[in-house]
């Protein structure tokens, strides 16, 4: 008999709404052996079967894989059906099978009914990030079901040992899969722009992905106009801008080596000439260089990942905005991000309105921004709403 919980009454509404969390607040009984990262059956409190998903202690105590009183129990083939719904959904977005763009994510945790679970592919490789303990033991089943649904894949490598809870997996190592690496610099297109990826030990899974739709939008106002990017990591938005037509782009990050990425990627556009990379604080840097830019952006790491720290991030938020509003010259454009999921788009608004008026600049938004397509929002789970950006026209 596999292990379960019940719930206590009245706990089961949300996930009657298809809300794939069950807290453990709202846990009455767990029958058989209940181990981290191993399959569970949900029950309602007048024993109804909800679901099966993944257990885990803590605040949110299951992730939900499947609902209802037919749900299927994870195997094999439940994994190459996800999988295949989830590639399926980015071949209709455009985003497979072409040489103009090769970088897209593939799962996008709840997004795509796998909560815990990420993969980006970058050309013929996949990359698989576990952040739960039930889907770094999945790992197995879900590389078998990438191998028969990718075409030509040729590798898959598991970066988990970051996101991975220490206590599930205290010997997690990143690694290949399948496959192994080409021992070549790995070099993928995204609209056209060519940009160097390390998958292997850079930053999340190598590569923000998620700025796709952004940084097609900035080439739009780059021509001609003087751009800074700040926290650049890979310099996305640098490579759109220098090949948009930019007068000049400079790069700011405090890593050494991001700025010798960005470097990388301005130089495979062609056109370094007139790009500058700075590894400096980004605060330091905008201390003095009042009207030397026209287009600015700001893309910081999550200032808060937990409820607890999102009251100073809306002040970090409110600080480094009001920073780039009041250096940016008459006319400018700003590219303001938010990643973090705890701060909602109003409240980001709500920090960034607060900087104007501490900067003493009028401002208007022209964008309300967010993630692409292929990091889908679950209606049933809004909280997979991440990223928010504005675009304001500074006077």
């Amino acid at each position: 008999m596999p292990a379960s919980v019940t719930l206590k009454p009245g706990k089961d509404q949300s996930l009657r709404r298809l809300h794939p969390w069950v807290f453990s607040g709202a846990i009455g009984r767990m029958q058989g052996e209940v181990v981290e990262g191993e399959l569970v059956a949900v029950h309602a409190a007048n024993g109804e079967l909800l679901g099966v998903g993944h257990y885990a202690p803590g605040s949110i105590a299951v992730r939900m894989l499947a609902f209802g009183t037919e749900a299927q129990w994870p195997d094999a083939a439940f994994w190459e059906e996800k999988i295949r719904n989830a590639y399926q959904l980015r071949q209709g977005l455009g985003l497979t099978g072409t040489g103009n763009t090769n970088v897209y994510r593939l799962a996008h945790a709840e997004g795509d009914g796998m909560p815990g679970l990420i993969i980006d592919v970058y050309g013929d490789t996949a990359v698989v990030q576990a952040h739960s303990a039930g889907m770094y033991k999945a790992r197995p089943l879900i590389a078998e079901a990438l191998q028969k649904v990718i075409p030509g894949l040729r590798a898959i490598y598991d970066k988990s040992a970051e996101t991975v809870p220490a206590k599930a997996a205290p010997d997690a190592q990143n690694g290949y899969l399948f496959g192994e690496s080409s021992g070549q610099e790995h070099i993928v297109q995204e609209n056209g722009h060519p940009f160097a990826v390390d998958w292997e030990t850079g930053q999340k899974t190598g590569f923000f992905i998620d700025q796709r739709d952004n940084r097609s939008l900035l080439a739009r106002y780059a021509p001609g106009r003087r751009v800074l990017n700040t926290f650049c990591y890979t310099g996305g938005f640098s490579s759109y801008a220098l090949m948009a037509g930019a007068e000049l782009v400079h790069s700011v990050d405090s890593s050494k080596k991001a700025i010798e990425l960005t470097q990388r990627n301005a130089a495979l556009t062609g056109h370094d000439d007139r790009h500058e990379a700075y590894a400096q604080d980004v605060f330091t840097f905008l201390k003095d260089r009042h009207n030397q830019y026209d287009l600015i952006v700001l893309d910081p790491p999550a200032f808060a990942k937990h409820l607890s720290a999102r009251h100073n991030a809306l002040m970090g938020y409110k600080r480094l905005n009001a920073a780039g509003i009041r250096q940016i010259a008459p006319g400018g454009l700003l590219f303001t991000f938010s990643c973090s999921q705890v701060v909602s788009m109003e409240l980001f608004e709500g920090a960034v309105l607060a900087a104007a008026i501490e900067a003493g600049r009028p401002a208007r938004i022209l964008h309300r921004l967010t993630q692409p397509a292929d990091h889908p929002v679950s209606l049933f789970h809004p909280e997979g709403e991440y990223l928010k950006g504005l675009v304001l026209a500074v006077e």
